[in-house]
């Protein structure tokens, strides 16, 4: 029971944390209503069950999204579009992958964990978005952490008995660890496009302010999801849902 509460802690935490930090961003740049939840809920879902379940491709992933953007950015000069530099990112992370595929050996588990975290987070986003404008509920970015936390990992905890296991028979190796470590690349692209948007914004206006409201989100988030996780894994284990080893 404590390795599972420290394991749910843990994993809730950062989730939250990204969270809450990408939440406020997509706010900052005009996103508003359900967009910057299911958004920041998706990025979120899907990055920490790719490092859960891979971390050396996803890691592998970062590190080619962050050079290629780099490269792009060189390249561009002042014009960045978020479409090019995601592609790029997401183009180097493929080939990333497909030399980590070529180099070591693996099964098609860490893709259906990734796509299943990326379904449970639109899921929880969209649910919570339902919730919240049906009520009209004002909500804090504590409680909202804590929620989206909660769902992903209820949903990403029993859907992985069933539709992970099915669907990893469905992902040959060869294709599982370049489409992981794309998707991971393509979203540090799309990273680099929102903090430069983001500073674009800040140059302009409110600078302060704006930095205040991002950095001020990342906090509650990371205590939220850190309450989220901690209730749901005691939750789950007395249910008989467990965490699996990564693969």
């Amino acid at each position: 029971m404590m390795t599972t509460l420290f394991i749910w802690s843990l994993a809730g935490a950062l989730f939250g944390a990204l969270f809450g930090g990408l939440y406020q961003v997509l706010t900052v740049l005009g996103l508003a209503g359900w967009q910057p939840l299911v958004i920041a809920a998706a990025a979120a879902a899907m990055t920490t069950s790719a490092f859960y379940s891979a971390m050396p491709v996803a890691l592998m992933g970062a590190m080619a999204g962050i050079l290629a953007s780099i490269g792009y950015l060189i390249v561009s000069g002042q014009s960045v579009e978020l479409l090019w530099i995601a592609g790029t990112a997401g183009a180097g992370g493929i080939l990333a992958g497909v030399f980590y595929a070529w180099m070591i050996t693996g099964g098609g588990r860490p893709l259906a964990e990734t796509l299943t975290g990326l379904i449970a987070g639109v899921l929880a986003g969209g649910i919570m978005a339902f919730v919240f404008a049906s009520f009209g509920i004002r909500f804090s970015m504590f409680v909202l952490s804590a929620g989206v936390v909660a769902l992903v990992g209820t949903f990403f905890q029993v859907s992985e008995r069933w539709l992970v296991a099915r669907s990893a028979r469905w992902f040959p190796g060869v294709l599982s660890a370049p489409v992981v470590a794309g998707l991971i690349a393509a979203l540090v692209g799309a990273s680099v496009w929102i903090i430069g948007g983001t500073t674009s914004t800040m140059l302009s206006s409110n600078a302060q302010d704006s930095a205040n409201q991002i950095l001020g989100a990342v906090q509650p988030g990371f205590l939220g999801g850190m309450l989220g996780g901690a209730v749901t894994g005691v939750v789950l284990q007395i249910l008989g849902f467990r965490p699996e080893q990564p693969h």
